[in-house]
């Protein structure tokens, strides 16, 4: 069974509240016929219209295929959050790959927030970027060690935009028990995920990308050039760009033994009233393992995240969501659902993205295990920079070391779900 075809319909959006809250774009042709490019693109997300962006910018021809819509994947369909720095903090960083290294990603993640705001203001897209996001703690214990990272950052980082709350701080802001601490960063933000990615799409197509929607790659064929195949066409190139993250499939198995898919889920309440969750318009992420992530859509709906899966078909949505959603808002028993809807992104071992060569001429960026919004976008200006022959910010990506997960394609989906009952079930002991 492939990802791409095993919960959504063939060019549809899902039934999301930000499909409903967003103008599409007309569609683009289906490939048909053979074509040559400077760059073909495989994927119309983050990664591969920001490539395909920066790419034109520097003059290359390029085009970009999707086996559905533009933004269809998880580009269009996660949280909105958009942070600094990496999945993972920098104390595990530069227990990792020293602290030179940690530094200069540090500097990436910062870059890549900024490059999504100045990318909006550039291109006027609308997204409704907001500041703010909530590092919310579930367990008294995980507070002082919160407090000490952000206290890291500031002495070791010189990032001095966070906030430290104490329990009655982050009560003011969430309306809510279920939480003992946590810290503000006001250096961090959220916005609209698909009205941001259909602005990336404008703005490459007005920089004269060429997109292809419906087409699905079957086949990346290395050499000097490159072939691309879809069903009723094939694209030749000097240069690819693997951009389909956790939908990529089977296109790099290099890049499958490092990168694995799993499945997330989002419910978007009824307008409640003023107040009623959220004190301040800000995004919030808890501390349990199988995170809990949450905001106010702009007309007071909770657009609320909870609940994992590792499969190929999804769960029933509403009842996985609102159990999580539930334990940290019980006032919203009686709160009708409006939207539910999931989306398949990728995670690494180490939670850092996974940038591979697959071969001298094909670049491949995924994994973002989260954060993407921001990675992504980077991501994707970087592989325009090693596209066009200055490959040292994908060489240090690519340097850090990613392991493969064990047991290989068969196994690492079941071994993933049974270290995830076990750390659910340290969440609930508080372990």
């Amino acid at each position: 069974m492939n990802l791409l075809f095993a919960n959504d319909r063939t060019g549809d959006y899902p039934p999301s509240y930000y499909a409903a809250t967003a103008t599409p774009l007309e569609p683009f042709a289906a490939l048909q016929g053979a074509h040559r490019a400077n760059v073909c693109i495989v994927g119309a997300g983050y990664t591969g219209l920001s490539a395909a962006l920066h790419l034109a910018q520097r003059g290359f021809r390029v085009i970009v295929l999707d086996a559905h819509r533009v933004g269809f994947g998880a580009s269009g369909r996660n949280g909105g959050q958009v942070g600094p720095g990496q999945r993972i903090g920098q104390d595990e960083i530069e227990k990792m790959a020293g602290r030179d290294v940690a530094r200069k990603l540090w500097d990436l993640g910062l870059e890549a927030r900024d490059l999504v705001q100045a990318l909006c203001a550039e291109h006027q897209i609308d997204a409704g970027y907001k500041p703010g996001v909530l590092h919310a703690d579930w367990h008294a214990g995980d507070v002082p060690e919160a407090h000490a990272y952000a206290e890291m950052l500031a002495r070791d980082y010189d990032y001095t935009a966070t906030e430290l709350l104490d329990r009655a701080g982050v009560q003011q802001i969430v309306r809510s028990d279920a939480y003992q601490g946590g810290v503000l960063d006001h250096g961090a933000g959220h916005l609209h995920p698909l009205r941001y990615v259909l602005g990336l799409a404008r703005a490459a197509v007005a920089a004269g990308v060429t997109i292809h929607e419906r087409t699905l790659v079957e086949t990346v064929e290395p050499g000097a050039p490159a072939r691309v195949r879809s069903g009723k066409g094939h694209v030749e190139a000097d240069h690819v760009i693997l951009a389909a993250n956790g939908y990529l499939g089977g296109l790099a198995p290099d890049v499958a033994a490092r990168v694995m898919p799993i499945n997330n889920f989002i419910v978007a309440t009824e307008p409640l009233g003023q107040g009623a969750v959220l004190a301040r318009d800000v995004a919030v992420a808890d501390s349990k393992f199988v995170i809990n992530y949450f905001r106010l859509s702009e007309e007071g709906r909770l657009l609320f995240g909870g609940g994992e899966s590792y499969g190929y078909r999804f769960p029933d949505i509403i009842p996985t969501v609102r159990k999580p959603m539930l334990e940290v808002f019980p006032q919203l028993k009686d709160a009708r659902i409006d939207y539910a809807w999931g989306g398949t992104l990728a995670i690494t071992m180490t939670r850092l993205p996974c940038f591979l060569r697959v071969a001298p001429n094909v670049f491949s960026a995924s994994g973002y295990s989260g954060h993407g919004v921001a990675l992504a976008t980077l991501a994707g200006k970087i592989m325009a920079e090693a596209v066009a022959g200055q490959a040292e910010r994908f060489d240090l990506m690519a340097g850090v070391k990613l392991p493969r997960f064990p047991g290989g394609p068969a196994l690492r989906s079941p071994l993933l779900a049974l270290a995830m009952t076990w750390f659910s079930l340290r969440d609930r002991l508080g372990l």
